[in-house]
C-alpha cells in the first residue's frame, strides 16, 4: 500500500527550542484573477528528536501524529547543510 504521508522540503529557520525546529516552506502559486506567480510561505513546527538542525540548514520533513499543541511533522532527513559563518 502506498505511503500517504505528506513530505515538504523547507529551510530550518529557528533551532532555539530543545528538540523542535520551525521549517519555512515556501511554494509558489498563480494569483487567481491576475495570472502573476506569487510566492507563498509557510512555518511548520517539526520535530527533531537529536537535536542535529541548525539555522539554514534544508530539511525534508514528514507529516506525523500530533506531537505537541503546534507540532504535527518529524524532521525526515537533512538535504543540505548550511554554511559555517565565523564570529
Amino acid at each position: 500500500m502506498r505511503e500517504r504521508r505528506k513530505r515538504l522540503v523547507g529551510r530550518v529557520v529557528s533551532d532555539k527550542m530543545d528538540k523542535t525546529v520551525v521549517v519555512m516552506v515556501e511554494r509558489t502559486q498563480r494569483h487567481p484573477l491576475y495570472g502573476k506567480v506569487v510566492r507563498r510561505r509557510k512555518k511548520f513546527y517539526a520535530h527533531d528528536e537529536e537535536n542535529t538542525c541548525r539555522v539554514g540548514d534544508l530539511v525534508r520533513i514528514v507529516e506525523s501524529r500530533p506531537l505537541s499543541r503546534l507540532k504535527r511533522w518529524v524532521v525526515e532527513e537533512i538535504l543540505e547543510r548550511a554554511e559555517e559563518v565565523e564570529g
